[in-house]
């Protein structure tokens, strides 16, 4: 059987792609060079995320530019809600006086969708072979769709760079690095008596509230959430060549935060609920961050010194009746004004901490 050179790539070659974008601008310049003349394409995938819809990558011919559209509204029973979809809107607002085609790759209606639109009104011979490139496409994309799958499964429980470690390195206990990092241990307080008090879902809700703050806060500012515990939280923010910045990060996470937690509250209060109390550590040090757990069942995290200290470093929160809590490592490394508490024994920590916290806490 003789292929044309698009689809002898997409047999042999295009499943390599290292991501949707590459594979839809590779295949949109191979088509022009077949003769179709294309101005833009749009690939549309599902994605399952906890809050990502769709993902759509948008090329443009004239350059070979490709940029990525998220959809955020959720996903109907068929897949891909293409009422509206952003592909096609953008493929018909290039204005080319060409007609939009499209074709959903593979069988069923929840397959990705390619769309192309021409310098002109296609051709049937032109649709034709427009179609045979996305039967032809069917393979390449359902790889490249697993791998995403699996990259944003792993994205939503272990956090991007967690997840990046995890797909790189080898599926073995013992396996990771020691990395310099900013952590950050969040807990919520008397969370047990609100659990006694309070049904299920107000419980799940409250801790939703909570986490969406200080998860929300750490993100923004660079910082990956390593582990929720219970009502808890660490998180890093790994240092480079500036361990200042990634202080200055982590403090204005936490202020952030601060800030989100209040209005959280103040929205609570008018529903009848109580207030969310929580405290939070900032320390700078050393951690392992890999694989640790049984030969069969692992789980990627840090552990060290560092994280002991961190923990125990918030609980002082309560007994000093603060909500942040400072080590003197931060301290050190940044330049933001920090009121000083003195030197606190930690429990489990042979050396006494001194212990900073913020002008307005």
């Amino acid at each position: 059987m003789q292929l044309s050179s698009t689809l002898t790539w997409l047999v042999d070659e295009a499943a390599g792609s290292p991501g949707a974008d590459r594979f839809l601008a590779k295949l949109g310049a191979r088509l022009i060079k077949d003769g179709i003349p294309l101005a833009g394409g749009a690939l549309t995938l599902a994605v399952p995320h906890p809050i990502i819809a769709r993902r759509t990558w948008l090329w443009r011919a004239e350059n070979g530019e490709v940029i990525e559209a998220v959809g955020f509204a959720p996903l109907g029973l068929g897949g891909v809600d293409s009422s509206g979809d952003a592909g096609r809107r953008w493929l018909s607002g290039l204005a080319t006086g060409g007609a939009v085609h499209e074709d959903i790759v593979g069988a069923g209606e929840g397959g990705p969708l390619l769309g192309w639109i021409g310098s002109r009104r296609f051709t049937e011979a032109e649709m034709d072979r427009l179609r045979e490139a996305a039967r032809f496409a069917a393979a390449p994309l359902a790889a490249l769709s697993a791998r995403a799958t699996l990259s944003a499964a792993l994205e939503a429980y272990l956090g991007r760079r967690s997840a990046a470690r995890v797909l790189a390195g080898p599926l073995r206990r013992e396996v990771g690095e020691t990395i310099r990092a900013v952590l950050l241990y969040g807990d919520l307080r008397s969370f047990t008596a609100l659990s006694e008090a309070e049904p299920p879902a107000a419980v799940i809700a409250a801790l939703g509230g909570w986490f969406d703050c200080i998860g929300g806060a750490v993100h923004a500012f660079g910082g990956e959430v390593l582990k929720f515990i219970g009502d808890g939280v660490l998180a890093i923010f790994p240092v480079g060549d500036r361990p200042r910045d990634a202080c200055d990060a982590a403090l204005r996470a936490v202020v952030s935060a601060k800030a989100g937690m209040a209005h959280l509250d103040t929205t609570r209060r008018g529903q009848g609920l109580p207030p969310l109390s929580f405290g939070v550590a900032l320390h700078l040090g050393e951690i392992l961050w890999g694989n640790v757990g049984a030969a069969d069942r692992l789980d990627f995290t840090a552990i060290g010194p560092s994280v002991n200290l961190v923990s125990r470093l918030e609980g002082l929160c309560r007994p000093l009746g603060r909500t942040v809590l400072i080590s003197s490592t931060v301290a050190a490394e940044t330049g933001a004004a920090l009121v000083p508490l003195g030197t606190h024994a930690l429990r489990g920590i042979a050396t006494p901490c001194a212990v900073y916290t913020l002008p307005d806490d």
